[in-house]
């Protein structure tokens, strides 16, 4: 039996496909386990690309018909169609991939209904209490109906923009030989604006670059394409293609702050006066930006679960993470990558300044980018952090904020590793580089 508690992480099922972690043994107990805990007659699942993911998926889908529930088997999708589905079907969902992490490792994301998260907070304890008890076989044993999403998803994404308005834009899109690939031509077919692809093609074994955006040196391709090229715009998707990153004509990245700020700018528009989420490490210009255009800002804690959970109780019609992970109301609250770039693409083609222009106006600081420290004792780094810090403003909403009128800081645990996660805003970088050290010395013991 794998060992359930390296594998259950804060948000999902995650951990290496080789005994003692996320094996088909494992994953067959936890789709019986996901089967009794949604309490649901059809669940939809979805697959990426990964080489281990067909065999992972089939024994997820054995667990859960083991049960009696009925499946729709959506095959190789973005995680973002599987939240669609159970949006648009109102079934629980579950998608087979880890998202970025390398071809070794795969993973397992779950919803309730409706697209409803399920996090450690949420059900994901209880799913694991179930997949451990090895439930017995139902009477009756579930049926497969394989189920192709693609054509609704197309049509669901097309109608919260409007794809009349858009320019002819000249757009790159780096898919990293992830899900992105399986749609977004699609999707380019319907709209004005035209697609240069990169590593369109699904490939589990990534041969281009790692499917992780968030690291600058997977932006490279795209950055040059975007250069070379001469495009308006530049996309890289993640794995599982439920985050995008973007590039500007000029061939410079955007934070996901940028992002998110330009967008809740756009919901803002035709919906005043509405919440928007964001949550605490994204830049002090996205709560600026809400507010300056008759928003209402709420801030919360890193994560999915959080972020969706939070959009329900208030209404909010939008909500971003730096991360790269986008949330919109429209969408069953669920992140969308591929929704996040088609607003862009309306943001740039109604506004008809080039990217790069329209971005200065909601960048008025420096930002550190998450620098990570490893720390045995992560609880005592942060008491010393904020004791040496004490004269500042502090909130604990999320580890340990420290704020001034001009700067501040946020310094949080992993979920997962033994690690500090260090964000810091500034001015300047010369603010930003002098707060990142005083920082760094209290937790190394020099301060």
């Amino acid at each position: 039996m794998a060992d359930f508690s390296s594998i259950f992480k804060a948000y999902d099922v995650r951990g290496r496909t080789e005994p003692g972690g996320l094996t088909e043994e494992a994953a067959r107990a936890i789709g019986a386990g996901f089967a009794e805990f949604v309490q649901a007659p059809t669940v939809a699942v979805g697959r990426d690309c990964r080489l281990s993911s067909p065999g992972l998926a089939a024994a997820f889908i054995d667990g859960a018909t083991s049960r009696g529930v009925d499946v729709l088997d959506l095959g190789e999708v973005a995680t973002d169609i599987v939240y669609y589905v159970s949006g648009a079907r109102q079934v629980p969902g579950a998608m087979i991939t880890a998202s970025h992490n390398p071809p070794e490792y795969n993973g397992i994301k779950m919803c309730r209904q409706g697209a409803a998260p399920i996090g450690a907070e949420s059900g994901l304890v209880e799913i694991r209490r179930l997949a451990e008890s090895s439930l017995p076989a139902a009477d009756r044993r579930g049926i497969v109906t394989a189920f192709d999403p693609i054509p609704g998803y197309v049509d669901h994404l097309l109608s919260i923009v409007e794809p009349e308005v858009f320019r002819p834009l000249r757009v790159g899109v780096d898919a990293g030989n992830g899900m992105a690939g399986v749609v977004i031509e699609r999707i380019f077919e319907r709209i004005p604006p035209t697609l240069t692809g990169l590593y369109l093609e699904p490939d589990g074994t990534f041969p281009n670059h790692p499917a992780d955006p968030l690291d600058p040196a997977n932006l490279v391709d795209l950055i040059d394409l975007v250069r070379r090229e001469k495009l308006d715009l530049g996309v890289a998707f993640d794995g599982d293609a439920d985050r995008a990153f973007f590039v500007d004509d000029q061939a410079q990245a955007l934070s996901g702050s940028t992002v998110t700020a330009l967008v809740a700018r756009w919901f803002l528009a035709r919906n005043p006066g509405a919440a928007i989420v964001h949550n605490l490490i994204t830049s002090r210009a996205v709560p600026e930006t809400i507010i300056a255009h008759g928003g209402r800002p709420i801030r919360t804690r890193v994560g999915h679960s959080f972020i969706k959970q939070v959009m329900a109780e208030t209404g909010a019609v939008f909500g971003g993470e730096h991360s790269g992970h986008y949330y919109f109301a429209d969408n069953f609250r669920a992140d969308s990558g591929m929704l996040a770039m088609l607003v862009l693409l309306q943001v740039v083609s109604e506004d008809g300044r080039p990217l790069s222009q329209i971005r200065t106006e909601v960048e008025p600081y420096v930002a550190s980018g998450e620098i990570n420290f490893r720390v045995e004792d992560q609880a005592a780094a942060i008491e010393a952090v904020a004791s040496h810090f004490s004269d500042a403003d502090q909130d604990r909403l999320d580890g340990l904020t420290v704020s001034w009128p001009d700067r501040w800081f946020n310094l949080r645990p992993s979920n997962t590793e033994p690690l500090l996660r260090l964000n810091v805003e500034a001015p300047d970088a010369a603010s930003v580089d002098e707060l990142v050290s005083e920082v760094r010395d209290v937790i190394e013991g020099r301060a």
